[in-house]
């Protein structure tokens, strides 16, 4: 699996991030500067994967992508748990249909944090699960390529 780390991702160009769960898949892209990553879609997640992946490596090409930056679900602690296996195979997964770098980002907060944000904003809970999952990629991302900028 090309796992890379987030500074061994081509340095031009823009990135996905993505933040996987067990029904959807959350998508979110970077403008090719990096300055900024916006929430893109949700890709629900069927019996098969093979239609959420094609869907996924679509944005990717629409996009012109250079690299993917994928939440890992670590425990509070750091630790590794079974969620955390998961997301390593899902992308174990997707590189087997495709090569393509793929960095992964803690993700611990983000959906906590997009949902902190919605309620503040008074989004009814119906309206905050149509989009949670793809602004939390957006805040996996973010966070990514503000690393990035700081160098």
């Amino acid at each position: 699996m090309p796992e890379v780390s987030l500074h061994d991702l081509p340095k031009t160009g823009a990135l996905m991030g993505v933040d996987p769960g067990t029904k959807t898949l959350g998508v979110a892209v970077s403008d090719a500067t990096r300055l900024i990553a916006s929430p893109l879609e949700t890709i629900p997640r069927g019996k098969k994967l093979r239609p959420a992946l094609d869907r996924l490596f679509a944005l990717y090409d629409e996009r012109r992508c250079v690299g993917i930056v994928c939440g890992l679900p670590l425990n509070m602690d750091g630790t590794s748990g079974p969620r955390t296996q998961a997301v390593r195979g899902l992308v174990y997964n997707l590189c087997q249909v495709r090569d393509l770098p793929v960095a992964f980002r803690d993700e611990r907060l983000s959906t906590a944090g997009v949902e902190r944000l919605l309620i503040d904003a008074d989004q009814t809970r119906k309206r905050r699960g149509e989009v949670v999952d793809k602004m939390a990629a957006a805040w996996i991302l973010q966070s990514a390529i503000d690393q990035l900028a700081e160098g």
